[in-house]
């Protein structure tokens, strides 16, 4: 899957699209999703075009992992999940269902979330 610079994130990211915003530092920025699969659904995003955790952690500089890697962390005390619990997901590639060409974390809470895949 190529980067493809007209996805919706990099939309949000150059203020194309408005976001319902949750966190920001100079690497990442934190959002609610607007199609929410939890009580809590909060997506944080590296502000590089990156693809996947693959590229990402293939060609991102060190500050940027560790910005995003906190990210998800200061977001999910920020959203008072941390107690109880909360899940973390990103796919990568067309057998994960990956929809967007954007490197980007769901960070899933407020209920019981169930297993994470399918017993087959």
């Amino acid at each position: 899957m190529a980067y493809d610079p007209d996805n919706i994130f990099a939309k949000i990211l150059r203020g194309e699209i408005p976001c319902s915003k949750v966190y920001e530092d100079e690497h990442t920025l934190a959002f609610h999703d607007i199609n929410p699969q939890a009580p809590t659904h909060i997506l944080v995003i590296p502000k590089g075009a990156y693809v996947s955790w693959t590229d990402f952690s293939d060609t991102a500089s060190d500050a940027e992992i560790a910005a995003l890697v906190r990210a998800v962390g200061t977001v999910a005390k920020q959203a008072g999940v941390t107690e109880d619990g909360y899940r973390t997901l990103s796919n990568t590639g067309p057998d994960a269902n990956q929809e967007v060409p954007h490197l980007h974390i769901h960070v899933f809470a407020g209920r019981k979330l169930g297993r994470m895949v399918p017993k087959e």
